[in-house]
């Protein structure tokens, strides 16, 4: 048995500890919470898809949002494109004002990229819930008028 008590025993090496020092892995970061805008948005996204119903969002919409997502999502707008499902790209947000974000998506499917801009409120219960929906990026085509 060895009296060398810098390395386990039935180790044989000349290597010692490393001096560099090891990398952090994804694992060991702190998990970042999505916001709510982002939440949302990949929410809407599924809704507005096709991939899920209309009445998955009846607890998280207020006002008109409901009535709005239901004249959308039977249109499935943000449907897959020559076979490719839609995804998020990028969503920002922004806070007008205490308890309500402003919020805007970037969606690509195929070679087709949509706008979806949403309004979340947050009820005295602190709960985000969305007011509004919109979207936008309609492809144009030559000779065809432009968006209204």
């Amino acid at each position: 048995m060895s009296t060398d008590r810098t390395r386990p025993a039935g180790r044989h090496d000349q290597n010692g500890p490393r001096s560099v020092p090891p990398q952090r892995s994804r694992r060991q970061q702190p998990h970042r919470p999505q916001r709510p805008h982002q939440w949302f948005a990949e929410r809407l996204l599924a809704v507005l898809s096709g991939q899920r119903p209309v009445h998955w969002m009846l607890g998280h919409t207020i006002g008109e949002a409901y009535d709005q997502l239901a004249e959308l999502a039977p249109s499935t707008p943000l449907g897959a494109s020559r076979g490719s499902r839609p995804v998020l790209r990028h969503c920002r947000g922004a806070q007008p004002a205490t308890g309500v974000v402003e919020a805007f998506a970037s969606i690509a499917a195929g070679d087709r990229i949509r706008a979806m801009a949403f309004r979340l409120e947050q009820g005295p219960d602190q709960r985000w819930r969305c007011a509004a929906v919109e979207l936008g990026g309609e492809r144009l085509t030559a000779g065809a008028p432009g968006p209204r």
